[in-house]
């Protein structure tokens, strides 16, 4: 299944200037169940994705919905 949708998590972490690798130290979780999470070959809980979130600095919603700002 082909999916062609925008992964807020891996545009978040470029508007951030910061990588897969930096992610999965923070989480203490393998760069590789990170890379997925971008790639959308598998989604993080919403529990995971609010971790995600605090250790961001952004609210969960910029992780689930693109912003409407220009």
């Amino acid at each position: 299944m082909a999916n062609n949708g925008i992964n807020r998590l891996r545009v978040v972490l470029a508007e951030k200037s910061l990588t897969n690798k930096w992610l999965a130290e923070k989480m203490k979780k393998n760069p590789t169940t990170i890379s997925r999470w971008c790639n959308n070959d598998m989604q993080p809980s919403l529990e995971t994705l609010l971790d995600i979130a605090d250790i961001l600095g952004v609210d969960i919603k910029d992780l689930l919905w693109p912003s409407l700002k220009k």
